[in-house]
């Protein structure tokens, strides 16, 4: 055989490879995933043989991500969908809306429309009756409404059978190099099961491990933007509060929370640079901030990416407490 044909038949077996039907893992468990933005909380539950049959979300951008990377189209309006139109699901995955809650918004909670959305999932669980609930949302929901707000939520769920447990988790606290706290919602419909949130992993961060090498100078902000940030932190500082811009070093242990706004002015988390206005992050580095590795997909404009990424999951503890939810069925004999 000549040189041309075994380079024609390499070919045509690496084609054929292409072409083969991909085999399917055999799943351990499967889930839906609502409110799924770009499917953080999603990559957690895969990881520990989870399958996704279903998954909505309404943010078009989002939604684009979420099929680049998934290669599925998620559903739009929660409140549009009949939970009967819902293939059966051993656990429910939800980081429900966090406006209504959070100390940033009007605190108006259920009486916001997007409050009442938690609903959508409680019809939802009492129709299909999953084996485990898993919510997240921000840490404020603890005390939002002077505890009343996470009251009727654990309520509502035991209400519909289910023994429910709650913490607020930092990300820092689990290797990732951001101040990122929020709370998590676990609840089993088996009421024996005892479950215990995982400890702090005590991993030493430092944000120069996350940080690009190279990084584009449109990622300088610029000496207007810059004299605005000083000026209001120091307007700030004058009026006895600590609001304003925060900057950190390849050497920082960790920022402060990334959130959707970051895209405006980049004020919550600045780097430094020697000789030079202070940079954003780049899109990438705002997933690694959350965790998600170099292969995520990121199919859309860099304000659209920061959007993203700031409503997101801390990819690494979805993962942490996927698995301690499957070592606790495990330890209690359950199979789902």
């Amino acid at each position: 055989m000549n040189q041309v044909d075994i380079k024609v038949r390499k070919k045509i077996i690496i084609q054929s490879l292409f072409d083969m039907p991909k085999v399917k893992k055999v799943s351990e468990f499967k889930f839906i995933d609502l409110f799924a933005g770009i499917g953080g909380i999603r990559t957690g539950f895969e990881c520990v043989g989870g399958e996704c049959v279903f998954s909505s979300e309404w943010d078009e951008p989002a939604k684009k991500t979420y099929q680049a990377n998934f290669g599925e189209l998620p559903y739009g309006d929660i409140t549009k969908i009949n939970p009967a139109e819902i293939p059966s699901f051993d656990i429910i995955l939800a980081g429900f809306p966090c406006q209504p809650f959070s100390m940033a918004g009007f605190k108006k909670g259920f009486a916001d429309t997007r409050g009442t959305l938690f609903f959508n999932i409680a019809k939802i669980i009492e129709y299909h009756k999953p084996s485990v609930i898993f919510l997240e949302n921000v840490r404020n929901l603890v005390s939002h409404d002077k505890g009343n707000t996470i009251k009727v939520i654990v309520q509502t769920l035991e209400k519909l059978g289910y023994k429910v447990s709650y913490k607020v988790l930092n990300a820092k606290d689990f290797g990732l190099p951001q101040n990122r706290a929020r709370i998590y919602i676990v609840g089993f419909k088996n009421k024996n099961i005892d479950f215990e949130f995982p400890e702090p992993l005590k991993i030493k961060t430092r944000l120069g491990d996350i940080l690009e090498k190279n990084v584009d100078k449109k990622y300088t902000i610029s000496d207007k933007l810059w004299a605005g940030h000083q000026r209001r932190k120091k307007e700030h500082k004058e009026k006895g509060n600590g609001f304003g811009y925060s900057l950190f070093n390849k050497n920082s242990e960790y920022t402060s929370t990334i959130s959707a706004r970051y895209y405006k002015d980049g004020s919550e988390i600045l780097i430094e640079q020697k000789g030079k206005n202070p940079r954003k992050l780049t899109p990438r580095e705002a997933a690694r901030l959350q965790g998600y590795d170099d292969n995520f997909i990121i199919p859309v404009s860099d304000n659209q990416a920061y959007k993203q990424f700031g409503n997101s999951v801390a990819v690494p503890v979805i993962k942490i407490l996927a698995k301690k939810i499957m070592d606790t069925l495990k330890n209690n004999n359950i199979k789902l």
